[in-house]
């Protein structure tokens, strides 16, 4: 039986981050084989778009990322994906605190700890002019690496 890889992007509010890096990612694998999707640990933005800015760097880049709506992470989606990728240490200290096995604890990890930069977070772009490029740029880099492990 062939069954696809699921894999979940994780920020805080699934407005900007974990958005980019489910166009990222679903822009570099075979979509018959992986299956992305993407969440936020706080249920600040359920419902709503990708932030403008995030729109618009992604389709930069040929990505289009405005049909996606913001979700909030649960304990069901460690059920339901094989890895499970948070853009930093909050959010990975908030998705592990929601693991209820080992099995669980192991599906989660750092978005970054897949390439070798000197940052080990993928950034809030909100605190920075260029922010929104410059967090593509880190996910991308991250998603290419990915991409080629599946």
């Amino acid at each position: 039986m062939n069954t696809k890889t699921k894999v979940l992007m994780v920020c805080l509010g699934n407005i900007c981050r974990s958005p980019l890096a489910e166009g990222i990612l679903q822009n570099k694998v075979d979509s018959a084989r992986v299956f992305v999707d993407s969440a936020g640990t706080g249920g600040y933005h359920i419902g709503n778009a990708p932030d403008p800015r995030s729109i618009a760097v992604a389709r930069s880049h040929g990505i289009h990322i405005e049909n996606q709506r913001c979700r909030q992470f649960t304990e069901t989606d460690f059920e339901n994906f094989d890895v499970i990728y948070a853009m930093d240490k909050s959010n990975y200290g908030n998705i592990i605190a929601k693991a209820k096995t080992k099995a669980d604890q192991q599906k989660v990890k750092l978005l970054l700890s897949e390439v070798n930069l000197p940052v080990q977070e993928v950034p809030d772009p909100y605190w920075d002019d260029n922010g929104f490029q410059n967090v593509y740029n880190l996910i991308d880099t991250a998603c290419e690496a990915i991409a080629k492990k599946l």
